[in-house]
């Protein structure tokens, strides 16, 4: 029997080309290799190392064509053209049908690119009519949206190894597929949702299988990339989250001598950039101690790079942890901030620590991190006054904005206080979107927020020698730059003089038009200043 396990491609204005290892199929494979070793898997990544395609706007989207109306060249630029990333249709198709699989696995990992998962399962039953089974983030919210299709025979809700050991070891004796965990499927035109079941403990998991992956396929900073995770689910209840969708409500840890014994055997295989991809990487503060302080007395330094790109929530961070992810090989540090207004954060279920915050960031800083803080753009409950205080004492620290726009997505908490979303709105679940539509938020508000935080990081990515200069002197010393950095200034001094701010394209100036002028101008002067990531000061 022969398992074919498909990363699909997708579809929108950008895609995060150093994260997209396929780790869950990995994982199956390797858990199918273990438990029935007679069955061949093969894993075909058909969304990374394909390129790209300029496709036009899909009409939920459209609406978004007069916030990315030009190819602007700017560093203050967001997005443009719409993408296909990754294998045509009809090539995935054709190289199904030559490998001739009995069964076909596709991952649905996100709910906006549900269509893609679709488009790719019916080309492939046009051309082989093979078993689909379908599994991931988004099924394990709405198994029913994609098991209703003809295209989809099959879906796996939650965590996929036990589950679907369990259904090929009934498809193999011919047993009937009611007992089998987590499993949904069709009998006599209804669809059937079997019982969730616990997976297998995470430390008889078998390591995943890279077989499938050339070593230099995945990189970052030109090395060789690979995922880790030490740990599945989150103990945190955030209402803007849905990750207990798919890994349930407990938080489990692996065995640290398993974490590091694996990341010993991807050294040797030649990898040598670690990026832990855990919702709650530093929950068990002991544990992650115990992991750095074996990887410092494992590898010299410069060895290995460590990232944590997922986000490390700050109130389980002290400074002995930061010191010893710093000898580590931690290089960055993604802080999942989301806010600083107290009660949005009560409203979300996360704790409020400005003062605590404040400290990690400080203490990161003194240590040498690139810092990145993430906040979230327009959740329902939010002011356009609270995201301004939150970048205001983001701009007033050494770290970069991280800005997502809210989205909506079958499976978060707070989905409960909103009619279920329809096809057409789960396609704008993304933050290309800039904003879900159900909200009291104005869209041109959050556009405008976005792109001051792309000028807030241009500033604060800027290197003098004095500790202090104002922006004027910045302004004159690099306006007649060339490249990116002249383009800025100019653009920032006709921002100020002319109160328009312009994008660069190829044909010459151009205003934006959904950019509120008025709201960026009171942000502006309440900012007074603001920290570059080397702890200068920029006087506005």
């Amino acid at each position: 029997m022969k398992l074919l396990l498909l990363q699909p491609p997708i579809q929108d204005f950008y895609d995060t080309a150093i994260r997209l290892q396929p780790i869950g199929l990995a994982y199956l494979k390797a858990a199918v290799r273990h438990y029935l070793p007679q069955i061949e898997v093969i894993i075909k990544d058909y969304h990374h190392g394909w390129g790209r395609k300029t496709i036009p706007l899909p009409t939920e989207l459209e609406y978004l064509g007069e916030y990315y109306a030009y190819a602007d060249r700017s560093p203050f630029s967001t997005f443009h053209q719409y993408y296909h990333f990754g294998a045509s249709y009809q090539l995935i198709a054709d190289e199904v049908s030559r490998e001739q699989p009995d069964l076909i696995g596709i991952s649905s990992l996100f709910t906006p690119y549900y269509r893609e998962v679709l488009d790719t399962a019916k080309t492939i039953k046009a051309k082989w009519n093979a078993p689909i089974l379908v599994g991931g983030s988004h099924v394990s919210a709405v198994p029913n949206h994609l098991l209703k299709f003809a295209e989809i025979d099959y879906v796996i809700r939650g965590e996929g190894e036990r589950p679907l050991v369990e259904f090929l070891s009934a498809w193999f004796q011919q047993k009937d597929f009611d007992t089998i965990p987590n499993l949904g499927f069709k009998k006599n035109g209804q669809l059937f949702l079997n019982a969730m079941m616990e997976n297998y403990s995470l430390d008889t998991l078998p390591v995943p299988d890279f077989s499938d992956f050339a070593l230099q396929r995945y990189q970052f900073q030109k090395k060789p990339l690979t995922i880790v995770l030490t740990s599945r689910g989150c103990p945190y209840h955030c209402s803007f989250c849905s990750v207990h969708s798919t890994f349930g409500h407990t938080y489990r840890r692996r065995e640290v001598g398993m974490i590091v014994a694996e990341i010993e055997q991807r050294y040797d295989q030649g990898y040598r950039v670690f990026d832990f991809e855990d919702d709650s990487l530093t929950f068990r503060q002991d544990e992650m101690k115990d992991i750095c302080r074996r990887l410092i007395k494992r590898f010299s330094p410069g060895d290995i790079i460590c990232t944590a790109m997922n986000g490390i929530y700050y109130l389980d961070l002290d400074r002995e942890l930061l010191q010893l992810m710093r000898q580590a090989g931690f290089l960055d540090l993604n802080i999942s901030l989301v806010s600083l207004d107290t009660l949005i954060l009560a409203e979300q279920r996360r704790a409020k620590a400005t003062k605590k915050y404040m400290e990690i960031v400080r203490m990161a800083a003194e240590l040498g991190f690139n810092i990145v803080s993430y906040q979230i753009l327009g959740l329902p409950e939010d002011t356009i006054d609270s995201m301004v205080q939150t970048i205001i004492c983001n701009a007033h620290l050494p770290v970069l904005l991280g800005m997502s726009p809210f989205y909506l997505t079958p499976g978060m908490p707070i989905a409960e206080k909103f009619p279920p979303l329809t096809p057409a709105e789960m396609v704008c679940s993304r933050l290309t979107a800039l904003g879900y539509a159900g909200t009291a938020h104005n869209r041109d508000d959050l556009y405008t927020l976005l792109i001051a935080a792309r000028i807030i990081n241009f500033l604060k990515r800027l290197e003098f020698d004095e500790t202090q200069l104002s922006l004027n002197e910045l302004v004159d010393r690099l306006k007649n730059m060339s490249g990116r950095t002249g383009t800025a200034m100019m653009l920032l001094n006709k921002l100020h003089h002319e109160g328009i701010l312009y994008s660069d394209t190829v044909t010459g100036l151009k205003p934006l038009k959904r950019f509120q002028h008025a709201l960026f101008f009171d942000l502006w002067t309440k900012l007074e200043y603001i920290i570059t990531r080397s702890g200068h000061r920029i006087v506005l």
